[in-house]
């Protein structure tokens, strides 16, 4: 027995030996690959290859009575309070207010000849900026005048006062998008009293109703452009950023032009059930049968869909800004793709890049403390990743809440948009990339993304595959929060940056075609 117990051993120790041989040389292997693929990966986006066009170029340098005046612009127009509440019921007075506003801060804007003024739908605005040249084809910047409701609880300062505090003007819509909507102004007012003329036409389009859905602004807009045969390179508006401390661990901030966005779909789940007396309840209400729903929806995350959208794009390109060993898991994703799968679920701004989410926004039942109600409600609020369709979420919703007492109701919906081209071949894309380049010197990566929000730019889908989300600031965790939340705020600095981003980005679409790049770039 001795014997054989250790012949046993002793045969075991020789499997386990030639095993670790074996587990050993391939280790060696795949470490040699690692680091060989590591080392030749395609290093960070240099955005090298696009000179100076040959047109004399305006610089673009400010005096400090017009950086004053700009700021001044921001904080007047942060005044006028353009909330929208719901689609039919927007603040119609200050709407008009601004209107008025926009005409006495950018005069030249309305009396340019080869500038045309429209308004749409009573409040939104349209420019039409003819360029000398009609071959090539235009494009638009896109930005929305309203803002979400803010109280006084919890400022800092007033929500609409525009109030100027260390560096920074505090005031809703400082971030989400009035800043944009005066940037956009601003530097074409400023090129214009340069006697700038544009070679390439292009649009400015200002929605008043982003917030509440763009029915009657950014639709408008684009049915009265396709009506007129209007088909546009690009079109460029809010949702992507420098992102700077979203990612621990990385080395620099980056920028992120987010060239898709979520689908959107409010849901409303509805129990009915008979009422009663408190004092006799039922085994089961409706209240506890729609919480029971509910709660099995937020344990329940919709399918990981890392793979098919822009994320392994975006964390490849994101390697070189990584120290060891990340920078060889995020060069090698073929094989570590598993985990970083279940890395991107720990963070609620990764985890919605990489599924369809659902949250439950509002909840309504009951009259009165001592009847059981008859029905209970509860809206559920889905923005859909863009490897998913409507119809599917919707079947996984059901699947999960697996209960035929609960009746659905959809009030909105639509399907994610197809993902704008990004390779080298992209214009607008690229347009972004040059200018991101000149504006900030210090990015020398630029990646694509996912909105994980809705925008205006979806509604334009018919007169342009081109739709890039691009806001020239700054943002980091804390800035995230001023989004539809407390103390919004931008900082000066990064306003007097936006300003001159666009101010160089209007130059740059000038050019007729992206050319060759000198150095040879892998596909984005």
């Amino acid at each position: 027995m001795a014997h054989r117990g250790a012949a046993a051993t002793e045969g075991l120790a020789s499997g386990v030996w030639m095993l670790a041989k074996g587990v050993a040389g391939t280790v060696l292997v795949l470490v040699t690959v690692l680091l060989l693929r590591t080392a030749t990966f395609p290093g960070p986006d240099e955005l090298r290859g696009w000179g100076r066009t040959g047109r004399s170029r305006i610089p673009a340098q400010f005096s400090e009575a017009e950086l004053t005046a700009m700021k001044e612009a921001l904080k007047e127009a942060i005044r006028i309070p353009t909330v929208a509440f719901s689609s039919e019921n927007i603040n119609t007075t200050a709407l008009t207010e601004f209107g008025e506003y926009i005409r006495k801060v950018f005069p030249s804007l309305f009396s340019t000849s080869f500038i045309q003024h429209e308004v749409v739908g009573e409040y939104s605005h349209l420019f039409t900026i003819r360029g000398s040249d009609p071959k090539l084809e235009p494009y638009m910047l896109l930005a929305h005048i309203d803002v979400v409701p803010a109280s006084d609880d919890d400022w800092e300062v007033p929500p609409f006062s525009g109030l100027e505090r260390d560096g920074f003007i505090y005031g809703r819509g400082t971030l989400d998008n009035k800043n944009s909507v005066m940037a956009i102004l601003q530097a074409m007012e400023l090129l214009l009293r340069r006697n700038y003329v544009p070679r390439r036409s292009f649009y400015i389009s200002l929605g008043h109703d982003e917030e509440v859905s763009g029915k009657y602004g950014a639709q408008k807009i684009a049915a009265l452009l396709e009506s007129r045969g209007i088909q546009l390179s690009f079109i460029i508006d809010e949702g992507g950023y420098v992102m700077d401390d979203f990612i621990p661990n990385i080395e620099k901030p980056f920028a992120m032009i987010s060239v898709s966005e979520k689908g959107g779909m409010n849901l409303m789940l509805q129990v009915d059930s008979a009422a009663g007396h408190s004092s006799a309840p039922p085994k089961e209400t409706s209240i506890g049968i729609l919480a029971a729903a509910v709660s099995r929806l937020e344990k329940t995350p919709m399918p990981n869909m890392y793979g098919e959208g822009t994320e392994k794009s975006l964390l490849e390109q994101l390697a070189g800004q990584f120290g060891f060993p990340m920078n060889i898991i995020l060069t090698n994703l073929w094989i570590f793709g598993p985990i970083v799968r279940k890395i991107l679920e720990k963070s609620p701004i990764t985890n919605a890049m990489i599924r369809t989410t659902v949250a439950i926004t509002m909840f309504n039942a009951g009259v009165k403390v001592n009847v059981i109600p008859p029905t209970a409600q509860a809206t559920v609020n889905v923005r859909i990743h863009p490897a998913q369709t409507v119809p599917e979420v919707l079947e996984i919703i059901q699947n999960i809440v697996a209960d035929n007492r609960v009746k659905y109701e959809v009030l909105t919906a639509f399907n994610p948009l197809p993902m704008s081209p990004y390779d080298n071949e992209a214009f607008g894309y690229q347009l972004l990339r040059r200018t991101i380049r000149d504006v900030f010197p210090e990015i020398s990566v630029v990646v694509p993304g996912i909105c994980i929000g809705n925008t205006d730019v979806r509604h334009y889908a018919n007169i342009s595959t081109g739709l890039y989300r691009f806001n020239p600031l700054y943002l980091n965790p804390q800035d995230f929060k001023g989004f539809h939340g407390i103390n919004e705020r931008i900082s000066v600095k990064d306003y007097e940056t936006q300003v001159m981003f666009l101010f160089e980005l209007i130059q740059n679409a000038d050019i007729e075609k992206i050319p060759t790049p000198h150095s040879a770039e892998h596909e984005l």
